[in-house]
């Protein structure tokens, strides 16, 4: 007869099977898709996949629900590409750069917003994301309107041209992987079970002796970090950094990743960044039109799919994805 220690040690090694062979199969994908694809719309599908990642980390996990995560993904573009084009720093250091400042401005915002539960911590995260997008169209520095042109690729350590497409690329691989591994890590690791805890029963946590503020916080610190992470280097990618990364917009299109892909799953932010940003792609001469088509989908989603593409398909399989 097994006891409850056994069958729990069963069910995650079931799990990180599972985890091991879904991991396997996207990076077959990503491996292969450029042969198949056009390789800058693939590198656009993994930015905004580790953007996704990032924000199901803080809402999925955490139980936060940001109104305003464009201001990370935004802001450390800005910083990257300014550090690129009038710096002159390479590649790796401006992507540095601007993760760093996302990180920055995310243990501030944090400090403000945590203090908060529910709809009031996304209004004042909204509200924070509005400065930050005003303070970009009137900083002389972000170019305005325009924001800022023609930032230079470089130079990978001074080796690897990165105006290479496929360098580019396999570079962008690399980056979404280590995001991706960290935001795994992070899920299941002591810090992510009190996340959990935290999410289900922040007052049952609290009187186990966790620091619930302390831990939102650091969550919302490493959320940031990785959606400035996705920013930074998207920024590089498409050598261009605009307000469009800092609009509102941007925060509701993360919600609908998120949502659609799976909300508290591993793998449902990159299948839902990947619906989004294909239907973006390949419904483009709808012209205004792919945003209704966006909000029936999610309507659809909502009602039909309400744990997601992937949360759906891992309870149609009675398997954690």
């Amino acid at each position: 007869m097994s006891t409850p220690s056994n069958a729990a040690e069963v069910r995650r090694a079931a799990e990180r099977r599972v985890h091991r062979t879904a991991f396997l199969v996207m990076l077959a994908v990503l491996l292969v898709a450029p042969a198949v694809v056009y390789p800058v719309f693939m590198m656009k599908v993994m930015c905004f996949a580790l953007f996704a990642c990032a924000f199901n980390l803080l809402i999925g996990f955490g139980g936060l629900l940001s109104f305003g995560h464009a201001m990370f993904l935004g802001a450390a573009g800005y910083a990257s590409a300014h550090a690129a084009k009038v710096w002159g720093l390479t590649p790796e250091l401006a992507i540095l750069f601007g993760t760093v400042c996302a990180g920055v401005l995310g243990y501030v915002t944090g400090l403000l917003a945590i203090r908060r539960q529910g709809i009031y911590f996304a209004m004042i995260t909204l509200a924070l994301a509005q400065m930050v997008f005003f303070f970009s169209l009137q900083a002389k520095f972000t170019g305005g309107e325009d924001g800022i042109q023609g930032v230079p690729r470089g130079s990978l350590f001074g080796l690897l041209d990165l105006n290479n497409t496929y360098a580019m690329y396999g570079v962008v691989l690399v980056i979404f992987l280590v995001g991706f591994g960290i935001v795994y890590r992070a899920i299941h690791s002591p810090f992510g079970q009190v996340l959990k805890a935290i999410r289900e029963n922040e007052p049952r946590a609290i009187s186990l002796g966790y620091d619930t503020d302390r831990f939102k916080h650091l969550a919302f610190v490493l959320s940031a970090t990785l959606a400035g992470l996705a920013g930074a280097t998207k920024a590089i990618v498409f050598q261009l950094a605009s307000l469009t990364d800092v609009h509102w917009s941007m925060s509701g299109e993360v919600v609908l990743m998120t949502l659609l892909g799976g909300m508290g799953t591993v793998f449902g932010p990159v299948v839902g960044a990947a619906v989004i940003i294909t239907m973006q792609n390949y419904l483009a001469q709808l012209g205004a039109w792919v945003t209704v088509v966006q909000g029936v989908i999610f309507v659809v989603c909502v009602l039909a799919f309400r744990r997601g593409i992937v949360g759906e398909l891992g309870h149609w399989l009675k398997k954690p994805l």
